[in-house]
C-alpha cells in the first residue's frame, strides 16, 4: 500500500468517541508529514477540532433531524478526492458512503456484514473490551503501518480553548458570585445512557459534602434535556448551575478551569482528561462499558467501580444486583479532599 497523502478519518457520532479518536491525526502526521488529515464529523462535535494541528480540514456531515443524509455528503465526499478513509465508528451508510466515492484505501472493521465495503480490514472485538477505546482506534492506523509502536511518551489530545469562549466562561462564572479564589470542582450527573450510572441520590450526596468544604465551588454542568436532573443538586450556596447555558465550545472552557472533574462514564469527562483535569469517575464491571475499555486516557484519575464480587457481568444483571450502590461514598469524598489537598 503506497504512503497515503489525502486521508479521511470518519467518526460521526458522539462528544467521548471524537476525543478518543484525536491522537490519530497526529500520529499519522508524524509518520507522513506531508499527508493531508481531515475528519468527518457532526456539526455539534466540531468545536473539539477546531486549532487542531495535526488536523488540515473538517468536514461537516449533512444531516437531517439527526440522520446523516446519504447523497449530499457522497457527493461532498466525492469531491475531496481523498485516496485513504479509516472509518472508527462503522454503519452501512458510512461504509457505503466510502465504497461509492472511489476512494482507493478504505480501513475498517472485518467483522461486520457489510465489512466486504472495507479492502484494508482490522479483526478487532472492541465488544470484548480487552483495550482501550482509544488504543482500538489507533489499531486501525496499522493498515498504513502507523501503530501503538509510534505513540510518544504522551498522547496528544491538542484541544484548543478559545480566548473568545475563555472570557465568556470568566464573566458568567462572576455573574453567578464565584470567587476567584476557590477551587472550581464540576460535577456532570449526566450520561449518555451508555453505561451504568452512579445512582443518582449518591452523587447528590458527594455534592453535599463537597459543599461543606471551605473555598470550594461547585459547577454543575449539563445539556438543556438534564437541565431537571442538574436541578437537583442546586443543595447548597457552593453550587452553581450551569446546565442547559454552554455550548460545547463554552463547556471546554469551564472544563479548563476546573481543578477536579466528578462524572460517570461521559463524553465530557474525556475532555476534562484531554485537558489534563484530574477526573473522578464511576464506571461497572461490564466489559463493554468498563473502565479498561472507557476510562479516562489519563494518569490524573481515580475510578471507583462496584464492589460486589460478581464474574460474567452485563448490564441486566448488574441492575438486577444495584451494583454500582455499592460504591462508598465516603471513600469517594475522601478522594475528593486527597486530590484537592494535592493541588
Amino acid at each position: 500500500m503506497n504512503s497515503p497523502k489525502n486521508i479521511l478519518i470518519v467518526r460521526t457520532d458522539r462528544i467521548g468517541d471524537v476525543v478518543l479518536s484525536l491522537p490519530m491525526a497526529e500520529l499519522v502526521k508524524k509518520k507522513y508529514p506531508d499527508c493531508k488529515v481531515a475528519y468527518l464529523i457532526r456539526n455539534y462535535t466540531g468545536p473539539l477540532i477546531d486549532g487542531n494541528p495535526s488536523i488540515d480540514e473538517v468536514v461537516i456531515a449533512e444531516e437531517l433531524d439527526g440522520k446523516i443524509l446519504f447523497g449530499k455528503n457522497l457527493k461532498k465526499i466525492k469531491s475531496k478526492n481523498f485516496d485513504t478513509s479509516v472509518v472508527v465508528n462503522p454503519t452501512l451508510k458510512i461504509s457505503l458512503m466510502m465504497f461509492l466515492s472511489g476512494i482507493k484505501n478504505r480501513i475498517g472493521t472485518g467483522y461486520r456484514w457489510y465489512s466486504f465495503l472495507f479492502n484494508k480490514k482490522v479483526f478487532e472485538h472492541r465488544k470484548h473490551g480487552e483495550k482501550h477505546e482509544l488504543e482500538y482506534n489507533i489499531n486501525l492506523l496499522n493498515k498504513i503501518d502507523v501503530g501503538i509502536k509510534d505513540f510518544s511518551n504522551e498522547i496528544k489530545f491538542h484541544l484548543q480553548i478559545d480566548e473568545v469562549s475563555s472570557a465568556k466562561i470568566n464573566s458568567i462564572l462572576l455573574e453567578n458570585g464565584f470567587k476567584p479564589e476557590n477551587k472550581i470542582i464540576i460535577v456532570h450527573p449526566g450520561s449518555g445512557g451508555s453505561s451504568v450510572d452512579l445512582p443518582k441520590e449518591k452523587l447528590i450526596e458527594l455534592t453535599r459534602m463537597i459543599g461543606s468544604l471551605h473555598n470550594v465551588s461547585i459547577i454543575i454542568t449539563g445539556s438543556k434535556s438534564e437541565f431537571a436532573l442538574c436541578k437537583e443538586f442546586e443543595i447548597s450556596k457552593s453550587v452553581i448551575n450551569l446546565s442547559g447555558q454552554l455550548d460545547l465550545s463554552l463547556l471546554k472552557a469551564i472544563i479548563n478551569k476546573a481543578d477536579l472533574f466528578i462524572s460517570n462514564s461521559t463524553g465530557p469527562m474525556h475532555i476534562a482528561a484531554a485537558l489534563g483535569v484530574h477526573v473522578i469517575g464511576f464506571f461497572p464491571k461490564i466489559l463493554s462499558c468498563s473502565q479498561k475499555r472507557w476510562g479516562p486516557y489519563t494518569e490524573k484519575r481515580t475510578i471507583f467501580i462496584p464492589t460486589i464480587d460478581c464474574s460474567n457481568c452485563n448490564r441486566q444483571q448488574c441492575e438486577k444486583l444495584d451494583c454500582m450502590n455499592s460504591i462508598d461514598i465516603g471513600r469517594v469524598f475522601d478522594e475528593t479532599k486527597t486530590v484537592l489537598k494535592i493541588l
